[in-house]
Parts: C-alpha cells; structure tokens; sequence
C-alpha cells in the first residue's frame, strides 16, 4: 500500500511546468499556489497585473491535489442557514456564487483545454438515517421556492439500488449541478494556464515576512526579497502567522483517503451506475465515487487532527467501504494519504483584507470549485472592478483563544460523533 495520494501517484507534477525566478517586484504577489492563488493569478494577469505566485513548495504539493476530487455548489455551514443568517439577499447571492464556481471551473476546463476526467454527472446525498431523507423533501421544496432552484432528484429508499449498490442507505438526493474531476490534472492544468495568461509561478519560495513598506509591501523569502504593490494569501489549510489578524480566522483539519485497485467493470457499473460522487449525511461524513481508471475512493474525517497515521485510517476507512460495499471486501487498497483542509468558527469561506493584505481562504472541503472562482472574487477587488463581494461582506467569527493551535478539535470531534449518533 503506498502512502502518497493517488492523484500525484497517476499523474506527477509534470517536470516541463513554466516556473520562474523570483522576480525582484510584480503589481501583486500571491502567496499558495493551489487553486485560489491560480485563478486569482489568472485573472490579474489577464488583465495585464505583473503577478508572482510564491508556492512554498513544488505546486501540487497541498491539499488542490489531494482532495476527493467532488465539484458542485453550496457551502459548508449550507445555503439554508446562510440564508437564515446573513439574510434573503446576501444568502442568494451567496448561492448564486457557489453555482457560478462550477461554472467557471467547467469553462475554464473547455477554454484552456485542460483534460482532468470531467464527470459532469451530479453528486449524490445518501441519507444515513430515515429522518435525513425526510429532509430531503423540505429542502427541495425551500430551495425552489427561496432560491428558484430545482436541480434535484429525490431518489425513495427503495429505489437507491438504481443509484448505488448497497442497502445501508434510506434514500437520496441527488444534485445534477457538478461531479468529479481529477484534481491533480486539473491542477497542473490550471498552472500552465496561469502561466500562459503572464503571470510567473515561483516554487520553492517559501515567504517569512510580509512587511509594510511605503505604499506596497516588501516580501521576504527562501529565495530572496519581492517588492509588491499588493498581497493575496492564498493559503487556505496551510495559513500561517505571516498575518496573525488573518491566520485566526481559519484553522486546519485533516481529511484522509484510500483507494481500492481497478475494479472490473461490471462491478463498476453495479456500485455507482451513473458515475456520480457521492457524500452521505454524517457530520463526520464519507465520500466515495469511482476513479477515471475505475477504483473506488472513499474519504472522510474520522478525527479532525491534521496528524493521524494514514495507515492506521486506512484500515478504519477501508472498513467502512466493505460496510458500504459488501462487493469489495477483498479488493485489495492500492493507496492512502491525507490533505489539510482550512475550516472557519462559522463554516464560511471569507475574503477579505488585514493590514492591507488580502486574504480568501475557509472552503471547508468544498473548495474544489469555489476556490478559484473566490480567487478569482479577490482579484477582481484588488484590481477595483469590483467594490465588494458577499464573502467580504459577511461578518468573520474568530475566537480570542484561538492562536494558530486549534486545541479545541478533539472537544469539537466529540460533539460531531455525539450529534452523529442522536441526530
């Protein structure tokens, strides 16, 4: 069993990717190469920004190609209580966002002829229990009617054997907007595009201080100094104490990963009939779908702890495939890693600006489409096309006891399997 995901495993960063020398000054310098520092760079450089991505690393490196590799809308606190919070007009706006981020990922994908195994097939809700399917019902009915919303399927418990092969579940939804994409393709994808459109992707340049310095600022890094007129964290899980104003606004969670060998595919066809990805409606949820080559995934959040041993949640998660899917025991596990998601105190993403620099970060695991249409969201800010954006002008909660250790994760992973187990 390998310990490194199988999105790098299948497609490795590719050794002709346009890098760069650290320039000695650009208009923006964006710090984190994943997707929300990519499409920001993209964007800014199209519209003839001198633009620097400083990636601490090797692009590729975080959790942009690590993830389950599952696009589709909404946000991670969901749109009905973001509705209920921030209002009818910030919350359809907010929705409309979230929508809009998968369609930029698929033009982005035919515009710049990025082949990452698009499954544009929809994801799939499976109720864990009989009261999950029953509000299924209520939010197909408060989605049409408070967002004019209706890209849903109820799918009855007995009939879930056309959408999965199993029997644990008491029905589903599915949402017809997204599906699966190969995250690392996508990925290296989009860097070359990032390039191609100007803007330079700077590796191993990992940035130590960010210091005001007349009307910009001046960047200190592993590879020298870059004098920029503005700044962009792109840093999301992996935020730092370059800004501390901005590092208390997120923390890091991890969210681990395994897959089977290929599977033949009649069984393919058995398990997952329609190629859809599919979450169930745990707060420590799974998520499984099949690969590009045919293997089943599945990923979860068995403990929120960025640091557990892949091996040791290889066996946990691999025994809840056999306990989803009988069929596989005995398929052999070919991989298992784990990636660092960014997470905020009210399960929002947020844009915004701390002493000048500006940060957009917070996807909580559903960033594979959002994150870089909220760069994209932040470019648009800094350049003045734009004077504001809903995840700017939401309120951001932070805790006075958080400072970069997020202590409270095993207190907040007790309430999520208690909450589990009664809801």
């Amino acid at each position: 069993m390998k310990t490194i995901p199988f999105w790098l495993d299948d497609f490795p960063r590719p050794t002709d990717l346009p890098t760069a020398p650290l320039p000695d000054s650009v208009d923006v310098a964006i710090v984190g190469g994943g997707y929300t520092g990519l499409g920001a760079a993209r964007a800014l450089a199209k519209d003839g920004y001198r633009v620097a991505v400083l990636e601490q690393g090797q692009i590729g490196h975080g959790a942009s190609a690590m993830n389950g590799g599952q696009a589709g809308p909404d946000v991670k606190l969901g749109i009905r209580k973001a509705f209920q919070k921030y209002g009818p007009e910030l919350g359809r706006e907010i929705w409309q966002a979230t929508v809009e981020s998968v369609a930029l990922l698929e033009q982005t994908l035919q515009a710049e002829n990025i082949e990452a195994d698009y499954t544009p097939n929809g994801n799939l809700a499976a109720a864990v229990k009989p009261a999950h399917y029953a509000a299924f019902a209520h939010e197909i009915e408060w989605m049409a009617k408070n967002l004019n919303y209706e890209s849903f399927e109820l799918i009855p418990p007995e009939q879930m054997r056309r959408e999965l092969g199993t029997d644990i579940y008491h029905g589903g939804l599915v949402e017809k907007c997204g599906g699966g994409i190969h995250p690392a393709k996508y990925l290296f994808g989009l860097a070359r595009a990032t390039a191609r459109a100007g803007a330079l992707l700077c590796e191993n340049t990992p940035v130590q201080r960010i210091e005001p310095a007349g009307s910009g600022f001046v960047l200190t890094t592993g590879r020298g100094q870059l004098n920029a007129d503005a700044v962009l964290l792109a840093t999301n899980g992996y935020t730092g104490s370059l800004v501390k104003g901005i590092q208390r606004g997120v923390f890091t969670v991890g969210s681990y990963m395994i897959t089977t060998e290929p599977l033949p595919p009649a069984l393919q066809q058995e398990l997952i009939p329609h190629n859809r990805v599919v979450y169930d409606t745990k707060n420590f949820l799974n998520y499984f779908r099949l690969m590009p080559d045919g293997r089943m995934s599945i990923g979860g959040r068995n403990n929120l702890s960025p640091n557990l041993d892949v091996l040791a949640s290889a066996k946990i998660l691999g025994a809840r495939l056999v306990e989803i899917f009988p069929q596989l025991k005995g398929f052999p596990i070919t991989h298992t890693w784990t990636g660092r998601l960014g997470i905020t105190f009210d399960l929002m993403p947020h844009l915004g600006h701390i002493d000048g620099v500006y940060y957009a970060y917070g996807y909580g695991g559903h960033g594979v489409a959002l994150s870089a249409w909220l760069g994209q969201e932040a470019a648009r800010l800094m350049s003045g096309q734009i004077s504001r954006s809903p995840f700017a002008d939401i309120s951001h909660q932070k805790s006075v006891f958080y400072r970069g250790n997020a202590w409270f994760l095993p207190l907040a992973a007790l309430y999520y399997r208690f909450w589990d187990w009664v809801g």
